[in-house]
């Protein structure tokens, strides 16, 4: 199942979820904001549980790419 994609055409190039004009960005500022999983779905039907599931694992296995070690004490 294809989750993003990335078209010039759709939204200026932000990565969507695939088969939508739903940047991906926004489920991370609805999320930010406090709004649950549920209310994102209600709101952007056209993404589905499975998508939003697979981006949120995706962005879990990429935090350790992102972090550093703590400071020695």
């Amino acid at each position: 199942m294809r989750v993003v994609t990335v078209d010039k055409d759709v939204q200026g190039g932000l990565p969507c979820f695939a088969g939508t004009r739903v940047p991906v960005s926004t489920l991370f500022d609805v999320l930010k904001r406090g709004y649950s999983v549920a209310e994102f779905l209600e709101d952007f039907p056209s993404v589905s549980d499975a998508q939003v599931q697979a981006v949120l694992d995706m962005a879990k296995a990429d935090v350790p790419k992102h972090s550093e070690p703590a400071a020695a004490r």
